[in-house]
């Protein structure tokens, strides 16, 4: 028995339109991001659905409100499946939720756009499940920070 199991996600996740999947596709950075070793084995053993129950409560607490603490900053690049899958599909702040997904800054997420954003989320798992393991593990946070250390 699972945490998903104890405590079931009666959601039906809406689809995400395909457009979102061919925009994501055309940024490096985004394309970067891919659950690691351990990440994969997290949300093999705990399941999709148990997964899903923490990024939900990482939304309503880190993305939800109008003005979220440390925005910009508030989701670790790494620890999580959720974490990874949020930088991947930009839904990790509020600048890059607004960029991405066009929900203004300054405004409390509703509840209909916390469920689309757990399903975008949700569906860049699946579809990170069906992929091959990644050579260098959390290659992503590397780059980044090597990337942007040169331009200080």
């Amino acid at each position: 028995m699972s945490q998903g199991d104890l405590f079931p996600l009666a959601l039906d996740l809406p689809e995400v339109d395909p457009t979102l999947w061919q925009k994501l596709a055309r940024s490096a950075f985004r394309q970067q991001f891919h659950l690691n070793t351990s990440d994969r084995a997290y949300l093999e053993k705990k399941g999709l659905t148990a997964v899903l129950e923490h990024g939900a409560d990482f939304i309503a607490k880190r993305l939800a409100p109008a003005e979220p603490e440390k925005d910009g900053r508030q989701t670790p690049w790494k620890g999580h499946p959720v974490f990874v899958a949020q930088h991947a599909t930009g839904t990790c702040c509020r600048s890059c939720l607004e960029k991405w997904h066009h929900f203004t800054k300054g405004l409390p997420l509703t509840f209909d756009q916390q469920i689309y954003i757990l399903a975008v989320i949700g569906t860049w798992l699946e579809r990170e499940e069906k992929m091959p393991v990644s050579v260098e593990e959390n290659a992503p946070v590397r780059l980044y920070k090597r990337k942007y250390r040169r331009n200080l």
